[in-house]
């Protein structure tokens, strides 16, 4: 007699309120983890076991459905199973979506791909021919390898090596999988740190041998040998045999120098994980992550945030650089902060996780005052490069003239520089060529159709675009509304306008606009950064994107535009953000041994972010905003939560909204306040309304927003979105 099927839970990567029951024959050997294929209506679906011994579930079992097939797949590592849980839980997403990001490789499903490598047969003839004797002699041990690499490693002919196989003198070996990535060298000598950047190096090195959960805040003026420090981490980690590490960017599409200098450092470059990848990439980088033999596996991953939900077998080290950006914070789909998860992945995998950045947020910040975090601190730029004088150049006393957006004293500063053929760059964090199009004869702006958002206008490409959505039209001739001719204008500037003023004062100046509008890849990225770094390029125009840790030894003068940008808003981190961004931008002049200058073009010249930028003091502007903060309850004092309600019909949006309100729960501890329009009221074709959630610290904030979510049915075609711990308000 047969025995009786099992009955588990498997987990779809759909978003779904949680694991599905499922039978498995008796003799279908299966654990949690394991991938399948199971039955879902009419659909065939791949899944992942969750658990082997539920509950017993409120279907009979003769409705049960059987699972279909075991995959022939690596099984997803219990720490990866119990984050998605976790994070799902915090964010009130269904686990189905969280699990989605982690299995987000199409391809790793299919069949590994099978290849022919060659090595030397054991019966090789006494007598061989010069070339085929330098083949013999550049073996390495018995390793097999493609014909190309034999033809490198023994400099000689693909034609010879054909010969030899040929001959019987090398054998086939197919081999099942991709090659292996090239493994990082822990011994290999780094740049000489000072002796506070090895202080700091050695505390970390100690915490990796530890062995255990501990975030440390490593914290440093710009240009102080971050990087140089945690690098030692890294090293330390990878002594230990398949120890793997895990390295955060905030944009890794902005980080070409970052990867040229690990390459540098450990002799090989680390496995790169983005959205950007190819499927067959992302496929061999899932694979390597999740290979059993620690000589093939995967050391190190330098990736974005979704990074964090990779499979790695045997995670020793996570590093989050820059951890203050707010780009760590994912804004659809599953909203989580990066930062924040990083750390829970750290506790539940039992290892290091090193926070580090010149302009730390007030969270990373208060949790190293409170001794949750160790607090490493560098306070001398490496080498003879000392920090940048800062000056404001108050816009109210400096009238500039008509359609220019360039001051007296910044013209002439820039003058002199270029003169001295040192480097500039003009900071303006607005792409484009101008926020606003307008028309002279009738006041009409140029809207989005799909979002409550004015057009930009990209002279370059001769189109008005919306950041938001995507939309995009050609500049109209006559204005929609009244049909003026030629009486379109742009109003305010972008970093194309600031480029065409610069030209024309400075027609000799090479100049580079560097904004994500101009650098469409990776690649494109890196060969920007080389001209910079080589001086091809004399004025460098620029976004955040300029903000992100780049060195340029030769540039020594940066012009903010607008510093007043981002002040504004109902945004309770907007001084914070701001005083980070201008500090990390004023950190790229004066990096080697030309000192620097940093002008700042403001309205508001007594605000306490150019306070504390002039004169040095981003301990007593942080003081002050966590004084400001705790006051109104807002994190890291107390806890906030969005609630986002869209759809096409804006009725049936309003009144879910209204309906929502009136369900909310009257705890004491919680208020809730809204609904309101958002912001961004009409966004991709959907109206929103807003609901936001402040809470006391000790308040369960997901349990009760969990129950009162429950408790509100939406109206048809009406979506609800969750964001704990908001960082944007649009």
């Amino acid at each position: 007699m047969g025995c009786d099927p099992v009955q588990i839970q498997v987990l779809l990567p759909l978003p779904l309120s949680g694991p599905f029951d499922y039978l498995a024959a008796a003799d279908m050997p299966l654990r949690a983890g394991d991938f399948v294929t199971v039955p879902l209506g009419s659909r065939t679906l791949q899944g992942v076991v969750w658990d082997m011994s539920p509950k017993k579930s409120n279907i009979a079992a003769e409705k049960l459905k059987f699972v279909l097939e075991k995959r022939d797949l690596p099984a997803l590592p219990s720490s990866l199973r119990q984050f998605i849980d976790w994070v799902a839980a915090y964010t009130l997403s269904p686990p189905g979506a969280v699990l989605k990001m982690a299995v987000s490789v199409p391809r790793a499903f299919d069949k590994p791909k099978t290849r022919t490598l060659y090595r030397l047969s054991p019966d090789l003839p006494g007598k061989l021919t010069e070339s085929r004797g330098a083949v013999v002699k550049a073996a390495i041990s018995d390793m097999p390898l493609s014909l190309k690499d034999w033809a490198e490693l023994a400099n000689v002919g693909q034609g010879v090596l054909r010969g030899m196989v040929k001959a019987g003198q090398m054998a086939p070996v197919e081999i099942i999988g991709d090659s292996p990535y090239a493994a990082p060298d822990a011994a290999l000598i780094g740049p000489r740190l000072s002796p506070e950047q090895q202080q700091a190096a050695e505390h970390l090195t100690q915490m990796v041998r530890a062995d255990q959960f501990k975030p440390v805040l490593l914290e440093g003026i710009t240009g102080s040998g971050k990087t140089e420090v945690y690098f030692e981490a890294i090293a330390e980690a990878l002594k230990e045999d398949g120890a793997q590490i895990l390295v955060l960017l905030p944009e890794i599409a902005l980080t070409a120098q970052w990867l040229d200098r690990f390459e540098a450092q450990f002799g090989a470059p680390p496995v790169v994980w983005h959205s950007e990848l190819t499927p067959v990439q992302r496929r061999r980088a899932w694979w390597a992550l999740r290979e059993d033999n620690p000589e093939r596996r995967a050391r190190v991953v330098v990736g974005a945030r979704s990074a964090l939900f990779l499979p790695f077998v045997d995670l020793k080290l996570i590093v989050v650089d820059e951890e203050h950006s707010a780009t760590f914070k994912q804004e659809d789909g599953v909203m989580y902060q990066g930062r924040d998860m990083a750390v829970v992945r750290a506790m539940q995998t039992a290892c290091p996780v090193i926070l580090a950045s010149a302009t730390p947020s007030l969270e990373t910040i208060l949790n190293a005052q409170a001794g949750k975090y160790d607090w490493l601190y560098l306070g001398e730029r490496h080498g003879t490069a000392i920090l940048p004088d800062m000056k404001v150049i108050d816009l109210r006393a400096e009238k500039l003239k008509s359609g220019t957006w360039l001051s007296d004293p910044l013209r002439a500063a820039l003058t002199q520089n270029l003169a001295r053929g040192e480097q500039s760059l003009l900071y303006l964090n607005r792409r484009g060529y101008a926020p606003l199009t307008l028309c002279r004869t009738c006041g009409h702006r140029m809207e989005c159709p799909h979002c409550s958002a004015w057009l930009v206008e990209h002279r370059k490409g001769g189109r008005l675009s919306c950041h938001h959505c995507g939309f995009s039209c050609a500049m109209p001739k006559t204005c929609p509304e009244c049909d003026s001719t030629g009486s379109m204008v742009a109003c305010g500037p972008g970093v194309e306008r600031v480029a065409e003023e610069a030209q024309a004062l400075f027609p000799e100046a090479r100049i580079a606009v560097m904004a994500s509008d101009e650098i469409a890849s990776p690649a494109d990225l890196r060969q920007m950064i080389t001209r910079i770094a080589d001086h091809e390029v004399d004025l460098i125009i620029g976004t955040q994107i300029v903000t992100k840790g780049h060195h340029f030894p030769m540039l020594t003068l940066v012009g903010v535009v607008d510093a007043d940008l981002g002040l504004g808003g109902g945004d309770p981190r907007a001084a914070e953000r701001t005083w980070q961004q201008l500090e990390q931008v004023a950190g790229r002049a004066g990096r080697a041994d030309h000192p620097g200058q940093v002008l700042f073009q403001t309205y508001m010249p007594d605000h306490p972010v150019l306070a504390a930028l002039v004169s040095g003091d981003g301990q007593a502007f942080l003081e002050q905003e966590a004084q400001d903060r705790e006051q109104q309850n807002l994190p890291p004092f107390g806890k906030l939560a969005a609630i986002i309600i869209s759809g096409k019909d804006f009725n049936a949006t309003a009144k879910t909204a209204r309906h929502l309100a009136a369900l909310a729960p009257k705890n004491s501890g919680i208020t809730v306040l809204g609904p309101v329009p958002a912001p961004m009221a009409f966004l991709r074709g959907k109206h929103r309304f807003r609901l936001l959630i402040k809470a006391d610290k000790q308040v369960k904030l997901q349990k009760s927003m969990a129950d009162w979510l429950n408790s509100c049915a939406l109206e048809r075609g009406v979506t609800l979105q969750v964001d704990i711990d908001p960082y944007s308000f649009f």
